[in-house]
């Protein structure tokens, strides 16, 4: 079953770009659909546009000196919403993500916007391959799941000791207090917004980490 998208433009400061988005009713009847095959199918959380989304896309657009000229991942980038922001000034970009569904969406938006510097591909944080460098690694909404906060910590670490700045945007999620309070000898620098654009609003964290902090 092919699943059903439509285009959505997107505005964030002085830069605008388009991305195929999942209509929410075919999303529920093609994730149904992967149901019938393989039950033990994971929710399909990487085709929505959750808040995180926009509040890194909003730190990036306002602070793009950070990604300017720079070769920028995106991990676990679900849309990709803030690589192909990214895409608008920096050298390179890969945005990734561990599904395949997601990535193949993110190869169409690619094309759709025509970012010769970007390219999507199928990257696994637990299992990365061991070329993978950049000088910036955009996270978004990645620390909503307990079980996996020491792995994304040990990962985060690890790109902060090559030198590589992480900017990680992330809902106020009580849970996930003990994770970022974890991550304070590396933050630069934090802002806050609440985001409006969908429904309810949320309030959102960006951080900006280094491992000069």
């Amino acid at each position: 079953m092919q699943l059903q998208t439509q285009v959505q433009t997107f505005h964030f400061g002085n830069y605008r770009f388009d991305a195929l988005i999942p209509d929410a009713v075919a999303l529920q009847q093609w994730y149904q659909q992967q149901l019938k095959q393989d039950e033990h199918a994971p929710a399909p959380y990487w085709a929505q546009v959750w808040a995180a989304a926009y509040a890194l896309c909003n730190f990036i657009a306002n602070r793009n000196e950070l990604i300017n000229n720079k070769s920028v991942v995106e991990l676990a980038a679900g849309l990709g919403l803030p690589s192909f922001l990214a895409a608008q000034t920096a050298a390179t970009v890969t945005c990734s993500d561990v599904s395949e569904d997601a990535v193949k969406l993110m190869q169409q938006s690619i094309a759709h916007n025509q970012l010769h510097n970007c390219k999507a591909m199928v990257i696994d944080w637990n299992q990365l391959p061991a070329d993978l460098t950049a000088d910036v690694i955009l996270l978004s909404d990645i620390n909503y799941e307990p079980q996996v906060f020491e792995t994304l910590y040990k990962v985060i670490v690890s790109f902060l000791e090559k030198g590589t700045t992480i900017i990680l945007s992330t809902p106020q999620r009580l849970m996930a207090k003990p994770f970022i309070e974890k991550l304070q000898p590396f933050i630069v620098e934090n802002f806050s917004e609440t985001i409006t654009a969908i429904e309810p609003e949320v309030d959102c964290s960006v951080f900006l980490l280094s491992k000069t902090a």
